[in-house]
């Protein structure tokens, strides 16, 4: 019964995590949602950009802290181990869940593409941001990130193995390509509103001050094989340092 328990646990915050994903891309698309990251203005300026700064550094501060390996080692003092990953699935969702409640637009438009070659080409780039983080995620081991083998490797009664290090596919151009699609999705939009514009921001500099933390956390795991990837490949931007061929070895980002 107990692992019964804990696999529908992982199930269901893989499930709400799904909802969620969908939700933010329709969030900042201002497509479909009943409250978008652009609907219309109901506070004072400052207090509204008070409140987005706050709800973005909730969603940095859960991301980044529960992910490193000292906040792990001391919470499966108080969570088991097989949904300690579920379990941060589950409050990454509620951080969301929270930003989309209490998300203040602002109003005010920064820039507005009218041509819709330009348009459409914009929207192209949005669309392949999102789908950019997905498929990075299935590079490495989706279901291992959000927790899911986890809670069935348990279920099976078999122990926990974890995954490797290696550079699938974008990974030999940038050492991180998930990065690389939500700052896509983020930027790429053909109205730039001043709430966009503060979400954009917010989330950007929340990834730019957490890659150096996870990057210090993976070579301490990884040693020397991680420490030689990341002389050779360069963080974001491909093609912006020296870079030699790396092997099939590989990175799994754990925020």
């Amino acid at each position: 019964m107990k692992r019964f328990l804990v696999l529908t646990y992982g199930v269901v915050n893989y499930v709400v995590f799904l909802g969620v994903f969908l939700y933010l891309a329709a969030f900042i698309g201002n497509l479909w949602v009943p409250r978008s990251i652009d609907s219309t203005p109901v506070a004072p300026l400052g207090f509204a950009l008070l409140i987005d700064t706050l709800l973005i550094a909730v969603f940095g501060l859960q991301h980044s802290v529960m992910a490193r390996p000292g906040f792990k080692r001391w919470w499966t003092n108080v969570v088991p181990e097989p949904i300690e990953r579920s379990t941060y699935v589950m409050f990454t969702n509620a951080a969301l869940i929270v930003l989309f409640v209490f998300w203040q637009p602002i109003g005010g438009t920064v820039w507005e593409v009218r041509n819709p070659t330009a348009q459409a080409a914009l929207w192209s780039l949005w669309a392949l941001g999102w789908a950019t983080v997905l498929i990075t995620t299935f590079l490495i081991n989706h279901f291992d990130l959000f927790g899911l083998r986890q809670v069935w490797l348990y279920f099976r009664n078999k122990p926990y193995t974890h995954i490797g290090f290696r550079t699938p596919g974008p990974y030999q151009y940038v050492r991180h390509p998930l990065y690389v699609g939500w700052i896509t999705a983020f930027w790429a939009t053909p109205t730039m509103t001043m709430t966009h514009l503060v979400f954009a921001l917010g989330m950007t500099a929340y990834i730019l001050i957490a890659i150096p933390f996870e990057e210090r956390d993976l070579i301490r795991y990884h040693g020397k094989s991680y420490a030689d990837y990341r002389q050779k490949v360069p963080m974001l931007i491909p093609g912006t340092g020296k870079r030699e061929k790396t092997p099939s070895l590989a990175t799994q980002p754990r925020g």
